[in-house]
């Protein structure tokens, strides 16, 4: 049996997607991904970073120095 992932980009979109398939009776799971707080959180503190020019530059030749 074959698989599909929706990404459906608004609320509308996917409450249309589930009605069509409900419709033609075909069954679906319906799960939620988060990414983990943290990582968001260390995320948004290394573009700030960037943002703030609080960055290093390596070059190749340095790479394995």
């Amino acid at each position: 049996m074959n698989y599909l992932i929706v990404h459906p980009d608004s609320e509308d979109k996917l409450t249309a997607v589930k009605a069509v398939l409900k419709a033609l009776k075909v069954d679906f799971d319906e799960t939620e991904t988060t990414y983990n707080p943290e990582f968001v959180t260390k995320m948004a503190e290394g573009e700030e970073d960037i943002k703030a020019g609080r960055t290093v530059k390596v070059t190749l030749n340095d790479l394995w120095k």
